[in-house]
């Protein structure tokens, strides 16, 4: 996501846990539940646990998966063409995730010694995961990557399936046919994402986090939620869908409520503590309005933060930084 530099003050709010903050704003899933709801369900994947389900979804919408096993990735020392001034070490890893190879770029600080950061101990450096928005490879992910690594952390950012992009309707479909859905896979990916980092000697496995831009901040509330190792999340310029807004006697069918609270943000905010749950969001935000994140930061729990910035930009701004920097401190602190 791009930064903005400016020479100009920028408004900057900083929302405590106790602020007041409006209703979601909701998309079009209540109208979805209503005209989805009269095709039925042809399968109810949430009661295929016996048949060796590889994903189950409560009645809540809670999506959950068996274990994962050990991580297996490979390793590839790679030229840092995206930041050359940096001296960091850049490494590609792939990762085999739900069938699919997963490729994502391990940036690693380039002072990471115990003697050299203060973030560092014999156990190595803190790690963070990296969810770009959709749209957003890898590879453009590594401005923000090296402005972490400056702060002594190091990184790994993803490919996403489909860049990132999803398809609800689509999902729908594949939940209702007992097949896995896409946004479950790109949940699993960044589960495995997190396997795989903690598993590289440079960093310190018990002090994990996971970073994502907007829909890519999506996938990392539920990951959050679903993987007890992350510290905490920070979701820059996103939200739920405030689907706990519909009401489920309005919907003609009751799986379709669940798949649609599966892929909600919200759903999984009661599971997020003990990990720190961060905002970052313009009120000027050009793609997921402001009201959204609001909404979905008054339904999380304790410990949380929001911080508000002003840009009229989606994503990451440098205004941000300060804030950013605060929180990942907070998040790793002993």
């Amino acid at each position: 996501m791009s930064k903005q530099i400016s020479g100009k003050n920028k408004k900057t709010n900083h929302v405590s846990s106790g602020a007041k903050a409006p209703k979601p704003v909701i998309f079009l899933f209540g109208f979805l539940f209503i005209l989805v709801g009269v095709f039925g369900v042809l399968y109810n994947p949430a009661n295929s646990e016996a048949a060796g389900a590889a994903w189950t979804v409560s009645e809540e919408g809670l999506l959950s998966f068996p274990q994962r096993g050990e991580a297996a990735f490979t390793v590839e020392v790679t030229e840092d063409l995206y930041t050359p001034e940096s001296a960091d070490s850049l490494k590609l890893l792939t990762f085999e995730s739900r069938g699919e190879n997963v490729r994502a770029l391990l940036r690693i600080p380039a002072d990471s010694s115990p003697a050299g950061s203060s973030l560092s101990n014999s156990s190595g450096v803190p790690g963070i995961v990296l969810l770009p928005g959709a749209g957003i490879s890898k590879e453009k992910e590594q401005g923000l990557a090296a402005e972490l690594s400056k702060l002594g952390y190091a990184t790994l950012a993803l490919d996403q399936r489909n860049l990132g992009a999803i398809n609800p309707e689509g999902d729908l479909e594949l939940f209702k046919a007992g097949l896995e859905p896409l946004e479950y896979k790109m949940v699993y990916d960044a589960l495995k994402a997190t396997d795989v980092l903690s598993a590289q000697p440079e960093i310190d496995p018990e002090k994990l986090a996971i970073i994502g831009e907007s829909n890519g901040g999506r996938f990392a509330i539920i990951a959050c939620a679903l993987e007890p190792s992350l510290r905490g999340v920070v979701g820059i310029s996103t939200a739920g869908y405030g689907t706990g807004e519909i009401d489920p006697s309005q919907v003609k069918d009751p799986y379709v409520y669940s798949f649609y609270r599966s892929i909600d943000p919200d759903t999984y905010l009661p599971e997020i503590p003990p990990a720190r749950f961060v905002l970052l969001h313009s009120s000027n935000d050009t793609v997921i309005p402001h009201e959204m994140a609001l909404g979905t930061f008054s339904l999380a729990g304790e410990p949380k933060v929001m911080y508000n910035v002003s840009e009229v930009t989606h994503g990451y701004t440098a205004s941000m930084h300060p804030y950013l920097e605060e929180e990942l401190t907070l998040i790793f602190i002993d």
